[in-house]
């Protein structure tokens, strides 16, 4: 595995890589990576020929400077980790300067739609444009072949896929299926930060998806029913917040009122838990 933390050597080793006729794949992260962050990796290792990872704690996508100042940083772990991942083939490991070598730029306002607006748009401003920026920024780097990302960010997926639109990209966007711990807490990084007893209690979330699942098209349980009784089964917990729970149709995001077949469906979660702020999401249908 090589490891880059400058842009012209990467760019450099790419090129190289494309000049013999090979397929780019690229895993964007931010670090603290566990099993799921290995799925989108195998997934990129059978889909091209040469997987770049990325391993960047981008400033501009939190609202919170607590949030990102605790974000974990287990660099040389990742590192391990991915050394000893057989799928891995190049690690780019950049500072803020080399992202943003001008200084933390102004967020660029892209037109993201009205997938931006609801659950995590409305929880967090300006969020899905930092992310829009990085990624975009990335894309530019690395200028991959396929982007390969978890279907947990289910909305942060939509958002990309709109850049990709906006940018008249011909990038490939990959979405690769959740992977959960025994209880069902989607994996996550942010999940070192529980402790023990709200990791095992954290399997609320999902089975509180899982119930909502099991109640699509019942006439007796309308989508705005479910997501009530949903969060009170949630805030029940202690310690724990419901930020929203929403059922939505899986394109466009926007909440449903009745239950329709015909239109793919989501129902996605954010809880607070003590410090912890957790997202999940479930396909319907």
């Amino acid at each position: 595995m090589f490891i880059f933390k400058t842009v012209a050597q990467l760019q450099n080793y790419l090129q190289q890589q494309r000049n013999q006729g090979k397929t780019i794949g690229f895993v964007p992260t931010m670090g603290a990576l566990h099993a799921g962050h290995l799925s989108l990796i195998q997934m990129a290792s059978q889909q091209t020929n040469c997987t770049v990872v990325s391993i960047f704690v981008n400033p501009t996508q939190f609202n919170e400077k607590d949030d990102f100042e605790k974000y974990p940083r287990p660099v040389e772990r990742d590192m391990e980790l991915l050394a000893s991942h057989t799928g891995c083939n190049l690690l780019f490991l950049p500072d803020v300067a080399e992202v943003y070598p001008s200084g933390l730029p102004p967020q660029q306002p892209f037109d993201l739609g009205e997938v931006a607006l609801p659950m995590e748009g409305k929880s967090r401003p300006g969020h899905f444009n930092g992310v829009a920026q990085v990624v975009n920024r990335l894309l530019n780097i690395v200028q991959p072949t396929a982007l390969f990302m978890g279907q947990k960010d289910f909305q942060q997926v939509a958002v990309v896929r709109r850049l990709l639109a906006l940018t008249n990209s011909t990038v490939r966007l990959v979405a690769c299926p959740t992977l959960r711990e025994p209880n069902g807490l989607a994996m996550s990084s942010r999940n070192e930060r529980l402790t023990p007893h709200e990791r095992q209690m954290a399997g609320v979330i999902y089975e509180a998806l899982q119930w909502a699942a099991q109640q699509f098209n019942n006439p007796e349980c309308l989508p705005q029913q479910v997501q009530r009784y949903c969060i009170e089964q949630l805030n029940g917990v202690e310690g724990m917040h419901t930020e929203y729970f929403e059922i939505v149709d899986a394109q466009f995001l926007q909440p449903l009122v009745l239950w329709q077949t015909q239109t793919p469906t989501v129902a996605c979660v954010a809880v607070r838990f003590g410090a912890v702020r957790l997202i999940d999401n479930v396909l319907i249908n």
